[in-house]
């Protein structure tokens, strides 16, 4: 429900207004979503808090059509200002809780504020596990193009680039043999243990990449390397690029409130944009089992708009088949 107050008394008075889809979520997911739902003519609000990790993007060369590359604020204020433009509205909101009673779904935020809804897209994201970093300075690493975290999104750009993989278990050494692809200077580097078998560890070896057994101590991040300290040895090591094959936390509470099952990762099933065990509900983009990528998260977001729009014209009886039954039904009588 949109909430608005009449300020003419210290006594608010609030009206409510129940939107036929919410999104919650303002990533690639999210804004494809709630282009395609207010293209249905169905009144669209957007839930979000800023946390899309496309936000973070310095320059992405992975959108169809942006062949120089875009940064991901700048696809989002595109993606946000398509959206209002075809009528969906975006409230800043974190959103804390949702549940579904009587066939509507009521969201609230952490200051307690209520909406409600008769369908819902969660386009929730993810969060990534990062080095350990002061904020300003990670953010800085990535600008520069020092850190990533994202071989398929950028490792095309880090081709005969110095790469470290950090990660020494089965998901870094996946890691460093993707890059291994694009560089022949690919060394995998434990964080803290190394998890991986001497065998495992020889295989690599042989594949080209070179092993460090030492964790690392200390990052620092210039405006150009990563050099990475280690604690016994006086001798730091420099890198074009650092990639962090930590994982990740998707962010699927909310789905989980709702009942959703969820893999042993923590997302939600591939099969959620087209619709859940909830009915109203859809999920859309990178808490969605699949490619972690933008183009994804916009499919994603179209489908899970579109099957959201024709579930409720099937609840309202708005179909093709629903109509002509009923004039079949009338001349019957």
């Amino acid at each position: 429900m949109v909430l608005s107050c009449d300020c003419s008394c210290t006594r608010r008075a609030w009206v409510i207004h129940t939107y036929d889809v919410a999104n919650v979520g303002a990533g690639p997911a999210g804004l494809s979503a709630a282009l395609y739902a207010a293209r249905y003519c169905r009144s669209t609000i957007v839930l979000h808090d800023w946390a899309s990790r496309a936000a973070r993007i310095p320059l992405t060369h992975n959108v169809p059509g942006f062949d120089a590359g875009i940064a991901g604020p700048d696809l989002l204020a595109l993606m946000t200002r398509h959206a209002e433009k075809f009528g969906a509205t975006l409230v800043e909101a974190h959103v804390d809780l949702v549940a579904k009673a009587d066939g509507y779904f009521t969201l609230v935020d952490v200051q307690g504020v209520k909406w409600a809804a008769r369908s819902v897209i969660l386009a929730t994201g993810l969060k990534l596990n990062q080095i350990p970093l002061e904020g300003d300075v990670h953010e800085a690493a990535i600008a520069h193009g020092v850190l990533r975290y994202c071989p398929v999104c950028d490792a095309f750009e880090h081709k005969d680039s110095r790469i470290a993989v950090l990660g020494c278990d089965l998901s870094g050494a996946a890691e460093a043999l993707v890059l291994s692809g694009y560089s022949r200077d690919v060394t995998l580097l434990p964080r803290r243990d190394v998890e991986l078998t001497d065998a495992e560890l020889g295989n690599l070896e042989r594949a080209g990449i070179s092993l460090i057994t030492e964790s690392v101590s200390r990052y620092e991040p210039t405006t150009n390397e990563m050099v990475l300290h280690f604690g016994s040895n006086n001798n730091p090591l420099a890198f074009d690029v650092l990639y962090p094959a930590l994982g990740c936390r998707p962010r699927s509470r909310l789905a989980a409130q709702l009942g959703l099952p969820l893999d042993k990762l923590g997302k939600v099933a591939a099969t959620a944009p087209f619709g859940t065990d909830v009915p109203g509900l859809f999920c859309a983009g990178d808490v969605v089992d699949g490619l972690d990528q933008i183009s994804v998260a916009m499919g994603h977001g179209a489908v899970a708009a579109t099957k959201a729009h024709n579930w409720l014209r099937e609840r309202d009886g708005d179909t093709a088949e629903a109509v002509l039954d009923h004039g079949r039904g009338d001349g019957d009588e």
